[in-house]
C-alpha cells in the first residue's frame, strides 16, 4: 500500500520536495556533518552546558539549513531545555523528529508545542507537513485545511493542500 501511495504521489512528492529543499537549503552529499556525526540519527552534544538558549537556537537553525537534522534535533532539544517557553524551539525539534523519521518523537513534540501555542498556522501546517512525510495524506490534508480556514491567504498553505489534493487525484486515478 504505501509503495502505491508514493508512487501516486508523482509530482506532488516531487513538488514537496522541492519546498523541503528550499525550506531546508543544501547540504553536501556526505553523511556526516561537521562534527562526525551521521546527518540521519539524533546527535549527542558534547558539551551542553556551553550552550545557551539563543545559542542553541542559532546553532539549530544552521544544523537544520544544512540537512544535518541529527545534530539539529539535539540543539533543538537543548534550545526547549532551556528555553521551554520558546514555540521555535519546539517547531524545529519536531521538524528535524519528522526529518529523521521519528514520528514517535515528533509527535510527542507537537503535543508539546499545541501545549504551549494552542493550534496556530505553523502549529497545522507543520503538523500537516508530517503526516505528508508518513504518506498518511488524509490526516495531511486535514491538518493544512485546519491551516488554511486560520490563514485564508497563506500561500505556502494553500500549495500545501494543492499538492495532496493532486496526489490524492493522482492516486484514485
Amino acid at each position: 500500500m504505501r509503495s502505491r501511495i508514493l508512487r501516486g504521489l508523482g509530482s506532488g512528492l516531487m513538488a514537496a520536495g522541492l519546498m523541503a529543499l528550499l525550506l531546508s537549503g543544501c547540504s553536501s552529499t556526505s553523511g556526516t556533518s561537521a562534527f562526525g556525526s551521521n546527518k540521519l540519527a539524533v546527535a549527542e552534544l558534547s558539551d551542553p552546558g556551553s550552550y545557551t538558549a539563543e545559542s542553541a537556537l542559532a546553532s539549530a537553525k544552521a544544523s537544520f539549513r544544512n540537512n544535518d537534522f541529527g545534530n539539529a534535533a539535539a540543539l533543538y532539544k537543548r534550545a526547549a531545555e532551556l528555553g521551554p517557553k520558546n514555540p521555535d524551539a519546539f517547531v524545529g525539534l519536531a521538524a528535524s523528529y519528522d526529518r529523521l523519521r521519528r514520528f514517535d518523537l515528533s509527535d510527542r513534540v507537537y503535543a508539546s508545542l499545541f501545549e504551549l501555542t494552542g493550534g496556530t498556522v505553523q502549529y497545522f501546517n507543520n503538523v500537516g507537513y508530517s503526516y505528508l512525510l508518513r504518506g498518511n495524506l488524509s490526516a495531511a490534508l486535514t491538518n493544512f485545511r485546519k491551516a488554511g480556514k486560520l490563514d485564508p491567504d497563506n500561500l505556502v498553505v494553500a500549495n500545501n493542500i494543492q499538492i495532496v489534493e493532486n496526489a490524492a487525484k493522482q492516486i484514485k486515478a
